[in-house]
């Protein structure tokens, strides 16, 4: 199957041409032609299998045949990085079409307030939002959508993990009742089918892989202590042969310690945490995205928040909680079936997460020495106590002494 079998708009086939698209893939190929025959939809992809595109194409297919200038999509996104990735990848399939949108979302001075407000009133197709900046511009009284014909809520598990559920209700409170409502979840949740329930009208399903990660992904695991962590990171960094790579680190305290001692170690790093000014997190994404910056280190918030092609290696420092966000954190790399690495760091506190993942994705993670030149660091005491069982095991390769 290729774009052509789907009818497009002679010009929105041909922006999907020229960004290099061919051959849907598996959720656009099966949610496409739910979404073009007008019916609601609930769909649930991992991040990475090309979702965005899913939902786009139909719309944007429907907006440039009706030609009518006014706001007739909305576009709910948990974050601001999201929001404006969607925002861009509208801007490249559009391109052709005469199809406008803007990116609204909080975060920024009274200037970028002004400009969003100056966007929404010059009646452009489509907004895409969070849903806290969203409601301060409905209950301002300057937008108006009384023509929406779309709602799509993306990443919606993600959204409630916010805490957004009663943001998300306000704003459909101000929608027209009759509207196609397409919602994309990269998990099925009972909360999520409970929104779905009372937001979608008659929704046709379609699943592709919960939570399983890209075949094209070699995960890795090495056992280590604390003291260890770092040096192994340094060690992968400087041997590997990875031209793009993502850490995750569970706290923005971790964050920044931890670039401050790969700068030291004179790595070309930068970190990406919520303490930052909007601009200067934009100018770090777009550095890592044009492959001026080899390695970026940020939490969970940064898994769900970048879209950017040709990252070679993930490095989980420390285990995510939830076995979710494992999946969303490797699925940064092997995006648009190309191969990639992610390695996790485990150490003797983190086993239970470890179990919880491996039975998640139903097979256990191949598990890698680590470096002998790193088996000597000695294991500090950690604050909290440890069984002897646990003491009893090799963490780092190195054994500890007997009695």
């Amino acid at each position: 199957m290729t774009f052509q079998d789907f009818n497009f708009n002679e010009h929105l086939l041909e922006g999907v041409l020229s960004m290099g698209y061919t051959t849907p893939t598996p959720i656009q190929e099966m949610a496409i032609p739910i979404i073009l025959s007008g019916q609601d939809i609930i769909a649930c992809a991992q991040t990475g299998t090309g979702k965005t595109g899913a939902y786009l194409l139909p719309v944007l297919d429907h907006i440039s045949k009706t030609n009518k200038h006014q706001i007739s999509t909305l576009i709910l996104a948990p974050t601001r990085e999201l929001a404006q990735q969607i925002d861009q990848q509208v801007e490249g399939l559009a391109y052709f079409t005469g199809i406008s949108s803007i990116a609204v979302f909080g975060g920024g001075d009274g200037m970028a307030y002004e400009q969003q407000r100056r966007g929404i009133q010059n009646n452009v197709n489509i907004i895409i939002a969070t849903p806290g900046r969203l409601i301060a511009h409905l209950t301002s009284g300057v937008l108006k959508l009384n023509h929406l014909t779309h709602l799509v809520l993306d990443e919606a598990d993600r959204m409630l993990d916010m805490g957004f559920s009663d943001d998300i209700m306000k704003i459909i409170s101000y929608l027209p009742k009759t509207r196609q409502t397409l919602l994309f979840s990269a998990t099925m949740p009972g909360r999520i089918r409970s929104l779905a329930k009372s937001v979608l009208n008659d929704p046709q399903q379609v699943n592709i892989a919960i939570s399983q990660p890209a075949v094209g992904i070699d995960q890795q695991i090495y056992r280590v202590h604390d003291q260890q962590k770092t040096p192994l990171l340094q060690l992968l960094l400087k041997n590997g042969s990875y031209a793009s790579t993502i850490i995750f680190a569970s706290r923005k305290e971790i964050v920044k310690a931890l670039a401050k001692e790969l700068k030291q170690a004179h790595v070309k790093v930068s970190a990406f945490h919520s303490d930052l000014e909007q601009k200067e997190r934009e100018e770090i994404l777009l550095s890592f995205k044009n492959k001026q910056l080899p390695v970026i280190i940020g939490t969970d918030a940064l898994s769900r928040g970048i879209d950017v092609e040709g990252i070679d290696l993930v490095i989980n420092y420390d285990v995510p909680g939830d076995p979710e966000d494992y999946i969303h954190r490797i699925g940064r790399t092997a995006r648009a079936e190309t191969t990639g690495t992610a390695i996790t760091f485990v150490n003797h506190r983190d086993e239970r997460k470890l179990k919880s993942i491996e039975q998640l994705i139903d097979k256990p993670i191949r598990l890698i020495d680590v470096p002998d030149e790193l088996k000597s660091i000695e294991a500090v005491k950690q604050e909290h106590p440890t069984n002897k069982r646990s003491q009893r095991r090799n963490w780092g390769n190195k054994s500890r002494p007997k009695k």
